[in-house]
């Protein structure tokens, strides 16, 4: 499914929820970008599938922007549509993430 997203953001088919807007904007860690999310995409990985969600399959992504800030980004994949839907996307808290790739028990 990564493959898939990345090639969504490298053809331009990728949409924002409205709450992963309200999100990236008021970030507790400070603003989140168009660029950045494209950027921690890229060099990111999935750390959870969750194939069950509707209407589409969805995952979690870690990855870092281009400066080395960590990010967490929600994505559902339209197989149909060919298109990328940013659900939420936020900074992981230490407290909460062990090398902001698995959750704290």
């Amino acid at each position: 499914m990564l493959d898939k997203i990345k090639n969504c953001f490298k053809k331009d088919k990728v949409l924002y929820s409205f709450h992963a807007k309200e999100e990236m904007r008021n970030e507790e860690f400070g603003l989140i970008s168009d660029k950045e999310i494209c950027e921690a995409i890229m060099s990111g990985e999935v750390i959870e599938s969750y194939q069950q969600n509707e209407p589409y399959p969805s995952c979690l992504i870690y990855g870092k922007t281009g400066k080395g800030r960590p990010l967490h980004i929600v994505c559902a994949y339209s197989e149909t549509e060919g298109l990328t839907v940013i659900i939420t996307a936020y900074q992981p808290d230490e407290s909460i993430w062990l090398d902001y790739r698995r959750r704290k028990k």
